[in-house]
């Protein structure tokens, strides 16, 4: 095999088909459609939340977008205090925290999940915790019965961010319906795209709300409840009931396009999760597990991206994978989610300390010696076979010293 061989492996590829457009065609043909926030909003929220199963989903711009009003909503609930959050993640997790008056306490990986170690995150509570903000990884569970019984008993929150995992399970239930709240995003790299959006799930009607006010500057027009409405009315009759703003809030609102390209891909996410599932399982199946780790805690996982983690420290290695993905046109991103740990970046050196990452070995594993590949739908087994066997054939450091 040449070590020059181009796969043209991008990170995602064809994540937006044809018959998408076709949709938003359709839809843009219609006399005088709405473009804004309207029907197909709501129609995606009800379809979201019958596959998902919850109660209630909110549509917002982006994944971001829906960390930061989950935040928001759950200072107006409980108040401020310490949110338990893991330091590989993408910036805005704990961006939000920081942004709503929230103290972000952080708890090390586990390197079979790449979430936060579950013993950890017991050993970091205090009086002061409100709640347990979890990321399942590239579409691995991170939750174990263990931390939910003990969530249950302290009645502290979990929200989950389950941007990375949508169709994951835990115990045949689907993520992001074990939390008070939970987020995913639709950015075009992920399980699925509506270009640029994100969703807020939940099964509590007073928390839905919340949510859908902040969604759109705190106005209570925006809420579905004739109820809440008319008390706001008779509160503020001095105020113009389309005009009463209930919070200092935000415009993250999403579009109608949007929508409807994501009522469209949502009709065959599942058929496309298995074909991922299925070339993880190859890839981890023909890694050299003396190299790399392969023992990732795969049941009821739905992968979006390899993970290519090192089963050691070794930079030889390490520099070889990376020229030799290079070489071969693969696509991939060093530390994996949101570029390694998030504790050796500027904005959390500024509030956490200089030094704060060295006490998370394994996330600063991760962040050095941790990549990921994209895996999509339409991507060819014989490019996995071809890229495991590229890999397997580097030498690092002990090979180099004999």
């Amino acid at each position: 095999m040449s070590t020059n061989q181009n796969l043209a492996w991008p990170l995602m590829k064809n994540n937006l088909a044809k018959r998408d457009f076709d949709q938003v065609i359709e839809f843009l043909g219609q006399e005088d459609p709405i473009l804004t926030q309207s029907s197909q909003v709501r129609a995606f929220e009800e379809e979201w939340s019958a596959w998902l199963g919850v109660k209630y989903s909110v549509f917002v711009n982006s994944g971001s977008s829906a960390n930061l009003l989950t935040m928001c909503a759950l200072r107006e609930r409980c108040g401020t205090g310490e949110i338990i959050v893991p330091p590989l993640t993408w910036v805005s997790d704990i961006a939000s925290v920081l942004q709503c008056g929230f103290k972000p306490v952080f708890a090390d990986i586990d390197l079979h999940t790449l979430g936060m170690d579950n013993q950890q995150i017991l050993e970091k509570f205090s009086s002061q915790t409100k709640a347990v903000f979890l990321t399942h990884v590239l579409g691995y569970n991170a939750l174990k019965q263990s931390l939910l019984d003990e969530l249950k008993v302290r009645g502290v929150a979990l929200i989950e961010d389950v941007c990375e995992s949508h169709g994951a399970t835990f115990n045949g239930r689907k993520l992001g319906t074990f939390g008070l709240m939970s987020n995913f995003s639709f950015y075009y790299a992920h399980h699925m795209s509506t270009i640029e959006g994100g969703m807020i799930c939940t099964d509590d009607a007073d928390l839905y709300e919340t949510l859908r006010m902040l969604r759109a500057h705190g106005m209570v027009r925006e809420s579905s409840s004739s109820e809440l409405k008319q008390a706001y009315y008779r509160q503020h009759p001095d105020l113009n009931p389309d005009f009463i703003f209930a919070f200092p809030a935000y415009n993250v609102r999403s579009t109608e396009i949007n929508a409807v390209i994501g009522r469209s891909q949502l009709k065959r996410l599942d058929g496309n999760n298995k074909l991922r599932t299925e070339n993880l399982e190859i890839f981890l199946e023909h890694l050299d597990p003396e190299k790399y780790e392969t023992d990732f805690a795969t049941q009821g996982s739905c992968n979006y991206a390899f993970t290519l983690v090192l089963k050691r420290p070794d930079p030889v290695l390490c520099d070889k994978v990376m020229q030799a993905l290079r070489r071969s046109g693969v696509e991939f991103r060093r530390g994996t989610s949101g570029g390694g740990n998030q504790l050796r970046q500027p904005y959390l050196k500024k509030i956490a300390g200089e030094k704060e990452f060295e006490k998370y070995p394994n996330v600063d594993h991760v962040h050095f010696y941790g990549f990921y590949i994209g895996n999509y739908p339409g991507l060819e087994r014989e490019k996995i076979m071809t890229l495991c066997s590229l890999l397997n054939s580097l030498s690092g450091e002990e090979a180099h010293d004999v």
